[in-house]
């Protein structure tokens, strides 16, 4: 227990003190919230947002433009992990069933809160409407140590809960991309990206272990490895971000395009797996590196985006919570049944059908992604507001998964 909450105190601990602070300070003087918000730190600045011709970089657009890199950057290399590696979580007919399982999760709370915001009227669906993808999303960190608590840390249904968390963050990044742009988009942009990444790649990863081929040593590896160590990717990753800022796709996502360049170990261990410390290759070097960093960032991410006043409670505030709440249990029940059942493609040995109305319940956490997307799919403003105060309430769900788990019965596994 105690490997999930260091993950839980590296990575959300902070948001949350950060998120609590916002929702005090905003209730309580939310002209100087907003305004700290918005400070300006650099006017007609070579990146920001784009207005009237030129670009003011503000602490806003700091911290959820650029400096939420980082993290999207650590999520996307458990994905990359989980996809790539031939013992990767989501290779195999093992991950058929938790796949199904996603896309459930994630069509659930579309159709509740598009359904819904249908009933409400016209001029409801209109003001809410581009916030479907909000609900979709499943917080990791809290969903595996709540998931941990009501099944037990040993239970299949903590890794099938992990795989389809991780899946759900990997469908995430791609609705970021394609649904959300920044401006309006210059796909053209994308090719500085591009060639970053496979610039960065031949030249300080493939062409290294080429030229060492059969020499035991590796020289030129180890070179590469101890005298330019990160910079070269980090300066592809800054190209890659600017490449992504330029393009119109929201430039949180640039570092993506560098991950699969880093040099890595031909194993994982699991996002929360102890071992993987151990691991001496430079991409987890690097993300044991950013693990400070990105606390930082995460806390002042709460503390800029959770500022909602409670009187911008509203129709989208109900919406996210309902798809969340409602709409993911069913779809990921609905989804796993049809995948483990008519389509006989299983589940884990030693858990329930039932026990996917638990995972759902657990997967309804949203909250930082939720945040993250409910500040890029609407303007500041009521709507923007009432969309955040839903996926910070979405944290009832921990306590409705353990309820769930009493009423259904679930039998706790310790490992």
């Amino acid at each position: 227990m105690y490997r999930v909450w260091n993950f839980l105190t590296s990575y959300s601990l902070l948001l949350i003190i950060g998120a609590l602070a916002a929702l005090v300070w905003a209730n309580t003087n939310a002209e100087s919230y907003h305004h700290f918000v918005e400070f300006v730190i650099w006017d007609n600045a070579p990146i920001g947002h784009l207005h009237d011709g030129h670009r003011t970089l503000t602490l806003h657009y700091l911290i959820n433009d650029v400096l939420m890199a980082m993290f999207f950057a650590i999520a996307a290399k458990e994905v990359w992990e989980a996809v790539i590696l031939e013992k990767g979580s989501l290779r195999g007919r093992r991950a058929a069933t938790p796949l199904f399982a996603t896309l459930g999760g994630m069509l659930g709370p579309i159709v509740v809160f598009l359904g819904l915001a249908t009933v409400m009227g016209s001029s409801v669906y209109t003001a809410v409407a581009n916030g479907w993808a909000i609900p979709t999303a499943t917080d990791i960190a809290f969903s595996y140590l709540v998931g941990r608590l009501v099944f037990g840390a040993g239970h299949p249904a903590v890794r099938f809960l992990l795989l389809l968390a991780i899946a759900d963050d990997a469908a995430g990044l791609i609705i970021l991309a394609l649904f959300y742009p920044s401006a309006d988009l210059a796909p053209q942009w994308l090719l500085l990206s591009l060639g970053a990444a496979i610039g960065v790649f031949v030249l300080f990863n493939w062409l290294p272990r080429r030229l060492d081929a059969g020499k035991q040593e590796r020289p030129n590896s180890t070179w590469v490895r101890n005298k330019l160590s990160f910079w070269p990717y980090a300066i592809a990753g800054c190209l890659s971000w600017y490449g992504f800022m330029r393009s119109g796709i929201h430039p949180a996502l640039g570092l993506l395009p560098i991950v699969p360049a880093i040099p890595h170990a031909d194993r994982a261990f699991g996002i929360f797996a102890e071992a993987e410390e151990h691991l001496t290759d430079l991409l987890n070097t690097m993300e044991h590196a950013l693990k400070y960093p990105v606390e930082i960032v995460l806390f002042f991410f709460g503390l800029l985006n959770a500022g909602v006043e409670f009187s911008f409670i509203g129709p989208a505030t109900w919406l996210v919570l309902l798809g969340l709440l409602v709409g993911k249990p069913m779809g990921i029940f609905l989804f796993g049944w049809i995948a483990a059942r008519p389509l006989r493609l299983g589940i884990p040995q030693g858990m329930r059908i039932l026990d996917l109305v638990v995972v759902g319940c657990v997967a309804a956490i949203g909250f930082t992604v939720s945040l993250f997307v409910a500040s890029v799919a609407f303007q500041a403003g009521p709507v923007q507001d009432a969309a955040k105060m839903g996926a910070l309430f979405s944290f009832a769900a921990a306590g409705i998964s353990m309820i769930m788990g009493m009423l259904l019965r679930v039998q706790k596994q310790a490992i």
